[in-house]
Order: C-alpha cells, then sequence, then structure tokens
C-alpha cells in the first residue's frame, strides 16, 4: 500500500486523496523541466501537486498555477499548495482544461504535464484513477494539450511532456498539427541496456535540432540510483 504522503527535504505531498501517487519519472520531470527562468508556469493536470512544488522550489520568483479536473485531487493539490513554504505564489484551478483555456489565461512562459497515457490498456474500475491513467476525450486528450500549449505559451515558451516513447511519438505528431515542435529530448532508462520508460521532451514554436539525452536511474550492476539520478533530485529526495 502507498504512503498516505511522500516527504521531500522543503515540502510534503499528501496524497490519500489522490488515485495517483508520486511516481519517480514525474519526480525526474520536476528536476530537470527548463523552469529557471520562467516567470509564469503551468502545470497541467497537477494531480497530487508535486511538479508545481518542485517547481516553486527551483524558481523563487514564478507565479505557478496548476489545473486538476478530478475533485478529490484537486483537493488534495490545493492542501498541499497551502501547508508548502510558497503558498503565496501557488493557485489550483479545480475543473477541466478547456474551462481554464474559456478564461484566457495570461501566457506562460512554461507549460509543465505529465499527462494521461494508457490510451489501449484496460481501464481501471476505480473511476478515479481511470481519469488520472488514460487519455480519453472527455478529461485530457494529447489533441486537447497540443492545442492548449500553442494557443498559452509565450512566444519563446516551452511546453514539457512525460510519456513512453510510443505514446510520444503519438504526441508528438499532434504538436506538430497545432505548430509546435520537439526541441530537446531526454530518453530515460531504467538502467543501461534496458528498453526506454519515459521521454521527457520539450516543445517550442519554431522547428529545429531536437537536443536528445539519454539518461539512467539506476547503474548498471546494481538498484542503486544512478550518479545522474542523484544529481538531478538531491534538492528533494532525503535519502540523496
Amino acid at each position: 500500500m502507498a504512503n498516505s504522503y511522500f516527504q521531500f527535504k522543503q515540502f510534503r505531498v499528501e496524497q490519500a486523496g489522490c488515485a495517483m501517487k508520486v511516481s519517480t519519472d514525474a519526480c525526474v520531470l520536476g528536476a530537470v523541466a527548463a523552469l529557471e527562468s520562467a516567470g509564469r508556469i503551468l502545470d497541467v493536470g497537477t494531480g497530487t501537486g508535486l511538479l508545481a512544488l518542485m517547481a516553486a522550489q527551483r524558481n523563487p520568483t514564478a507565479r505557478i498555477e496548476a489545473v486538476e479536473v478530478e475533485q478529490a485531487a484537486a483537493a488534495q493539490a490545493a492542501a498541499n499548495f497551502g501547508a508548502s513554504p510558497w503558498a503565496e505564489r501557488l493557485t489550483l484551478h479545480a475543473g477541466a482544461l478547456a474551462d481554464f483555456a474559456a478564461t484566457r489565461p495570461a501566457p506562460f512562459d512554461h507549460i509543465i504535464c505529465n499527462p494521461p497515457f494508457f490510451r489501449h490498456s484496460l481501464r481501471s474500475p476505480d473511476a478515479r484513477r481511470t481519469t488520472a491513467r488514460h487519455a480519453a476525450d472527455d478529461t485530457l486528450s494529447f489533441a486537447e494539450l497540443a492545442r492548449f500549449g500553442a494557443g498559452f505559451l509565450a512566444p519563446e515558451g516551452r511546453l514539457t511532456v512525460l510519456l513512453p516513447p510510443p505514446e510520444m511519438r503519438e504526441f508528438e505528431r499532434e504538436a506538430a498539427r497545432a505548430g509546435l515542435w520537439p526541441r530537446t529530448r531526454l530518453v530515460l532508462h531504467h538502467r543501461a541496456a534496458s528498453k526506454p520508460l519515459r521521454q521527457i521532451t520539450a516543445f517550442g514554436r519554431v522547428p529545429g535540432p531536437v537536443t536528445e539525452t539519454v539518461c539512467f536511474l539506476r547503474q548498471p550492476d546494481s538498484e542503486a540510483y544512478s550518479v545522474w539520478f542523484r544529481q538531478q533530485l538531491a534538492p528533494f529526495y532525503l535519502a540523496l
């Protein structure tokens, strides 16, 4: 059974009210996305609020907003925001992304998202977990996310997305239709010689060469964290 909370060095993520708990790959996204110079950041589908909280720790001046459609998760994220050291810079919008888009928010310098991606697998009997895990027309589709990014990114802004490689290829097609193009790609493996687990891709408005980096979570011959992982997560994980 997952813990009811995940304690980081500077904040705690309570997660009992969320279908999807804190995950290693989401923590990697929060640690590596290029957020340092962003004045306005948006976390789409915030869940527990993890990515927004990591962004607040990394960027001490940014205003950070988050959108969450599932009511229990939205309440949990709002509570996590309020208990954090950065409550005055964090804003939670409870509702669908389309409803948030209808408010015509000001452009964002960076949009981050760990979107639903189990598009073809069996759905969970837990409706909340299904909403969190599955990309569907009635929750958050790849096309909707791409169109939102194209509509609400600043001219030099970035949309950074975490997905498994097959789903990332599909998302790249939707992003291209919307006018967004991959600029950097981090390919994440469990360890050397293993298949890629996830890709973290940053999209921008101007096409160009894609800078690709391959990284590993674990040491080649053990379950110990890799040097790269330890460097990225040391500001957050208590054990590092």
